[in-house]
Order: C-alpha cells, then sequence, then structure tokens
C-alpha cells in the first residue's frame, strides 16, 4: 500500500480495525495514569505498526486488544519477535503502574511459542504476580483463542518517590 509522491513513499492508512474488548472488560485510560511514555507501541492509534486498546477484566487485570500491522513484519507474513517483545514491555510494565506501582522494566523474558500473523487482532494478559520491597513481577501471554504466540516475564523495579 505505498503511494509514490515526487519521490517521497508515504503508507496509506489500513482501515479500522476491531478491538473491542471481551464481556464484563470496562476500558482503561492507559495514557491517563503514564501519560506521552505510551508513544512506542500505542503512539498511533491509526498507523500501520500497532493499534491498541486497554482495558481491565472483572478481577481488575490489565488487558490489551493488539493488532500487529504490517509495519511490525519479520519473517514474511508474520510480526518480528522485536515487536512482540516491545508489546510485552509496555504492557507488563503498564500493568504494573495499573497495579498501584511506579516501575521501570528491569528485565523482560519473552518465550516465543507461535508465529503470530500480521493483522491478527491478539489479547495481551496480564498478572502482577508478586511485591516484595522495590521488586515487581508481571507475567503475560500474547493470545487469540487457545493459540499462544509468546509469554512474557517482566521483573519490574519501583521508582524511589515516586
Amino acid at each position: 500500500m505505498a503511494k509514490t509522491t515526487a519521490g517521497k513513499v508515504s503508507i496509506t492508512p489500513r482501515p479500522p480495525v476491531d478491538l473491542s474488548g471481551e464481556a464484563g472488560w470496562v476500558p482503561f485510560d492507559a495514557p491517563a495514569l503514564v501519560g506521552e511514555s505510551l508513544r512506542f507501541v500505542s503512539g498511533e492509534p491509526d498507523g500501520n505498526r500497532f493499534r491498541v486498546r486497554y482495558y481491565r477484566d472483572g478481577e481488575q487485570h490489565l488487558q490489551a486488544r493488539i493488532w500487529f500491522g504490517p509495519e511490525t513484519e519479520g519473517p514474511p507474513g508474520h510480526a518480528h519477535g522485536g515487536s512482540m517483545a516491545a508489546v510485552f514491555d509496555e504492557v507488563l510494565g503498564l500493568a504494573a503502574w495499573a497495579a498501584g506501582y511506579p516501575i521501570v522494566v528491569g528485565n523482560l523474558n519473552v518465550s516465543f511459542r507461535n508465529l503470530l500473523p500480521l493483522q491478527k487482532v491478539v489479547t495481551v494478559e496480564s498478572r502482577v504476580v508478586s511485591a516484595a520491597g522495590r521488586k515487581v513481577m508481571v507475567h503475560g501471554r500474547i493470545c487469540h483463542g487457545e493459540t499462544v504466540y509468546a509469554e512474557g516475564e517482566c521483573l519490574c523495579i519501583t521508582i524511589p518517590g515516586k
């Protein structure tokens, strides 16, 4: 979908994507919580890289619906592993913030399970699994139905004085 105009290449935006949540999920205003720091993954809501919408489920866990667009391509027709890691960095870190822990990510481990087709809407589930001292552990997975594309473990470190 590239167009050339006076020697410049521009990307035509893709049509709207359904990022609706499940029954019982409540929309979550992530930028209101952490401000402009969500630019890398969430910064272009109509772009060709990612499209993201955040929710809280009935247990108050953070959930995300994410579309991996053509600009996330790694293996032909599939999302790059780095794009999936970037999503985990944002979603799992945000999950800690949403649970009341102002953090930075200290360590992120990603286990890739299946190739993720481009232009697919997936769910990113997250759970804060422990908090001790300044360390907060958050787990998550990128999935659609029964298919798990990746699992992530994130060690977050609270920011002193926040």
